[in-house]
């Protein structure tokens, strides 16, 4: 008897097969039901590009001049990725699979992971400057996930064309601190088993890459914001970056998911963006004065009545220099401060179930308290 697992991927193989027929030899318009909307959008744009799914696919590569062109402009995104795209390789490095970052337009940036340079259906999808966009190659996980802006996870049917359609891939748009679209990074495994959680592993991934943009982007003050009960200094974290006259200078999608008024991006240089003291109750001074404490986090309420944590951390105009850092980019006395606060606060002042939390002795607690054990 077929195991559930193999039940399940024949009845989607045969879901994406009647969607390709209707859509794709039919012509039907409307959504069919058997696959993800998003894919059959992209199967819509790539017939209105006058593709065809059996044609053969054209990995082409940019001209030398204009990848060095692309590359330049690209810089910062570079740079902000490189940690990451080392660790997502090594991450992924059993698995098959290879990531690829590219640009806004689908053109590839750089990668990670093990591609065999063997296999032209991994080697030429990888080389820098070749061309992934919707109107080369049709429906993949990077043109979708450009196009619709947002994470996909792509079976292998649904690939456009059908010399695609031993790839599995997973894609997630990154974003720029002012909140345009940057570029996409993507999971592909060519003829392997399809690992659906590469989607989440993406997504966290991408999130990771947009933390590191703005923390690049020039700024006074960086706020780490959460809801009240949440920890600071992780990827789930909404990332406003402020100039000295207390202006947006950058945020992350979380923070244009949470905070009122970032949801559009930010002035893109014609005109002064959004103020801090449009978006918080109180005084955006205030947020710089905290950061001037031991323990810089803070309650701070927004414009519509919600409240969140923050964490107010002020440009070391270097990154590095001076006191040590967390890998998140927080200067490690402000972090262990902030999360002997919230444990207190969650253990109601109990300092032995506070200091359990820590996983710190109480005794150990009590000094970073400034207190006598007693």
């Amino acid at each position: 008897m077929p195991s559930l697992v193999t039940e399940s991927a024949l009845h989607r193989s045969s879901a994406i097969a009647q969607a390709r027929h209707l859509v794709l030899d039919e012509g039907r318009a409307g959504g069919t039901g058997l696959t993800s909307p998003w894919v059959e959008r992209s199967w819509q744009r790539c017939l209105q590009l006058g593709l065809q799914p059996q044609q053969p696919v054209q990995f082409d590569v940019i001209s030398t001049a204009q990848c060095q062109r692309t590359l330049e402009a690209n810089r910062r995104l570079l740079q902000s990725a490189h940690v990451i795209m080392q660790g997502l390789g090594k991450a992924i490095g059993h698995t098959g699979y290879f990531a690829i970052l590219t640009n806004a337009e689908g053109i590839v940036l750089g990668t990670s992971g093990p591609i065999d340079a063997r296999d032209p259906r991994a080697s030429l999808i990888t080389r820098i400057g070749t061309d992934l966009s919707e109107q080369r190659i049709g429906t993949t996980a990077i043109s979708t996930a450009l196009a619709e802006q947002q994470p996909v996870w792509l079976h292998r049917g649904e690939h456009f064309f059908l010399d695609n359609t031993h790839y599995s891939c997973a894609g997630a748009p990154l974003f720029d601190p002012q909140g345009r679209c940057a570029g996409m990074l993507d999971l592909t495994g060519v003829d392997v088993p399809e690992r659906t959680e590469l989607k989440h592993l993406v997504m966290q991934s991408a999130a990771q890459i947009e933390n590191a943009l703005v923390l690049a982007t020039p700024h006074a003050l960086l706020l780490r914001l959460n809801w009240p009960g949440h920890g600071l200094g992780s990827t789930a974290d909404a990332l406003l970056a402020l100039d000295d006259d207390g202006f947006v200078s950058g945020a992350n999608t979380v923070a244009r998911q949470i905070v009122p008024g970032l949801e559009h991006g930010l002035g893109h240089g014609q005109a002064p963006g959004v103020h801090a003291n449009e978006v918080f109750g109180l005084p955006f001074q205030a947020l710089f004065d905290a950061a001037g404490r031991t323990d810089a986090t803070l309650d701070v309420a927004l414009r519509g009545g919600l409240r969140l944590r923050a964490l107010a951390t002020r440009s070391q105009h270097g990154g590095t220099q001076g006191e040590g850092h967390c890998a998140s980019g927080v200067p490690m006395r402000q972090m262990q401060a902030s999360m002997i606060r919230q444990a207190m606060e969650q253990a109601a002042g109990n300092v032995t179930d506070a200091a359990r939390a820590l996983g710190i002795s109480r005794a150990t607690l009590y000094r970073k308290l400034g207190r006598k054990d007693g």
